[in-house]
């Protein structure tokens, strides 16, 4: 039965219409087997098709497949009465030596630390999905979220993170990246890292960072101490746009947090608590921005005094 169900989740979590990892993650956390059931299924899946029934109907690459998106591979459902025959049979002929990427998803508020092979550190922030190749340590892709990185420097096997169409690579190295819809923000604390080596080559030491949105591309000092600060319980600006406090309390909190257009026009200074606690977090944070916030059901506003308390878009 577990064997099953680890399947179905192979199946759906390739889908690139698949969107509930938050039971995904709950089915993975439920017990430990579970997770190995299901990097075994992920093992075997290079295999599968051999031993699955002919006619399949053809479906896209799901976006955290390691294969190109455009490729297409045919859907795995089977009858209910053959899987577990399918199940062993791909199970033993695997292949062992196959680059294997998974997926780790962080459920709103939750924070997750995955510890690669090479002593690479990767603390992931709340909404957050990457992917990992179980065969190669000096790999990693932030599909959406925020994550800090302490990574073991290799010259001569540098550690690389897809972002999107960027990669950043890194010189030995402390840095956190954000990555929503279309924008990407890093910083970097310690060491250096290299946006895009085979093309712009930007170098970004400690104290710089690098934001790409639908204005450009824009290269900034930074503090180093703010970098992935979310870390140790604080929210640390310079300068920084409301708007992004916003981002990284809704990560952080795990609830939506929106800023009306006359607070967005506000730059902030400063550090904030993170107190996990959404009423007494912007009890405190609201003030030390010269805001105020207002609750709407699950939500939560923020607002310049002078506006009234109607919901604002």
């Amino acid at each position: 039965m577990m064997n099953e169900e680890a399947l179905g989740w192979v199946i759906g979590t390739r889908d690139p219409d698949f969107a509930d990892w938050e039971a995904f993650t709950l089915w993975l956390e439920a017990d430990p087997a579970h997770a190995r059931a299901y990097d075994a299924m992920m093992h075997a899946d290079s295999e599968m098709d051999s031993f699955i029934p002919a006619q399949p109907v053809a479906m896209p690459v799901a976006a955290n497949d390691a294969g190109e998106r455009s490729a297409r591979r045919p859907a795995r459902w089977v009858a209910a009465g053959g899987i577990a025959a399918i199940l062993v049979a791909a199970v033993s002929f695997a292949v062992s030596n196959r680059s294997d990427i998974y997926s780790v998803t962080t459920r709103p508020g939750e924070t997750r630390t995955v510890a690669l092979d090479d002593g690479t550190r990767v603390e992931m922030n709340g909404s957050t999905t990457m992917r990992f190749d179980r065969h190669d340590s000096r790999f990693a892709a932030l599909d959406t979220g925020e994550a800090a990185f302490t990574v073991r420097h290799d010259a001569a096997n540098p550690f690389r993170v897809t972002v999107g169409d960027a990669v950043f690579e890194d010189a030995g190295t402390v840095f956190n990246i954000v990555h929503s819809g279309e924008a990407t923000r890093i910083g970097v604390s310690e060491g250096k890292v290299i946006y895009n080596p085979k093309a712009e080559a930007i170098a970004l030491p400690a104290g710089r960072g690098l934001a790409e949105d639908a204005s450009g591309l824009h290269v900034m000092d930074v503090a180093p101490a703010s970098v992935a600060s979310w870390r140790h319980g604080q929210l640390i600006y310079v300068n920084a746009p409301v708007a992004q406090v916003a981002g990284d309390a809704a990560r952080s909190l795990g609830i939506p947090v929106d800023v009306t257009p006359v607070a967005s026009a506000t730059r902030f200074t400063g550090t904030i608590r993170l107190d996990r606690d959404p009423g007494r977090f912007f009890g405190e944070a609201a003030p030390l921005m010269g805001l105020s916030a207002v609750r709407q059901g699950n939500r939560w506003l923020l607002k310049d005094m002078k506006e009234g308390d109607g919901p604002q878009s």
